[in-house]
């Protein structure tokens, strides 16, 4: 699934089509995560003024409308010329002239939605603070985790704790820092806090550096790869050596996804002490 640095980059490869016309509106398919808005045609004669990120929405801002849009598990945006063949999966498609930006999404879990009253309150507004934001820092998530018996790495890929922290960079995160996945979030010391912090904001940019990470078939817009991925230490490694003290890695579900961890070098704590 597409995570911050990938949604990030995707939306920094879409800037070239800020301030160009909508000439045309094409849904193949209406129904992915949720139905497509039967409207969009409004769009045609309006210009894309804007594009932001929130979380992993990517917010298209048009003269007179806003949309949210979201990658899903296995969506992707890609702006070619007009006249190329249109693939499979290809299910939104917005002309801008002789280019179009066009919607893959082979499993449909991503969204096309108009961001208004109703979806700011039901998908943004409960949202926690943006990982690389100044909010985001050693005191904010003390005070959110200090109550929390749920494992840390679960903690961190809640978006009412911090948005955006998914699970490549929050495995990452805790191979570099030695704790471990289940590790209960309320026993993590001040120490840890602060270097959690500081660490996750350091993999999320560098991440976002080398235009994210392309596991399967994640490509921007202009078709190109991201590269982080050859940098992982922990993430899709178990079975294999540990980098820093070659104990084999090791995998366990946490909150239904795999996490890998270094039992030597990421030990479980279950009573931490300052």
């Amino acid at each position: 699934m597409p995570e911050l640095p990938e949604v990030e980059t995707t939306k920094t490869s879409l800037l070239s089509l800020i301030n160009e016309n909508v000439t045309s509106v094409l849904v193949r398919q209406s129904q992915l995560r949720w139905k497509i808005p039967e409207d969009v045609n409004v769009l045609i004669g309006q210009k894309l003024t804007g594009l932001s990120r929130r979380s992993k929405y990517i917010i298209a801002s048009f003269e007179q409308n806003n949309m949210l849009w979201h990658l899903g598990m296995s969506g992707s945006f890609r702006i070619c010329a007009a006249d190329e063949p249109l693939r499979k999966h290809d299910h939104f498609i917005v002309g801008f002239g002789d280019i179009e930006l066009r919607y893959h999404d082979p499993r449909r879990f991503g969204c096309i939605l108009w961001l208004n009253e109703e979806t700011e309150k039901n998908l943004i507004s409960k949202l926690g603070p943006e990982p690389l934001s100044p909010q985001f820092d050693t005191t904010y998530l003390n005070e959110k985790l200090k109550n929390k018996k749920t494992p840390i790495k679960v903690a961190l890929m809640d978006n009412h704790v911090v948005v955006g922290v998914g699970n490549i960079y929050a495995t990452e995160s805790l191979f570099n820092l030695g704790i471990h996945p289940a590790q209960p979030a309320n026993t993590l010391i001040h120490q840890q806090i602060d270097k959690l912090v500081i660490e996750i904001k350091r993999i999320l940019k560098q991440a976002i550096e080398l235009g994210g990470s392309t596991l399967r078939d994640y490509t921007n817009a202009n078709g190109e790869n991201g590269y982080f991925q050859q940098t992982l230490l922990a993430y899709g490694r178990a079975g294999e050596m540990c980098v820093n003290c070659e104990t084999t890695l090791e995998n366990i579900k946490l909150g239904q996804r795999a996490s890998v961890f270094c039992p030597q070098c990421q030990p479980l704590k279950l009573k931490v002490v300052e």
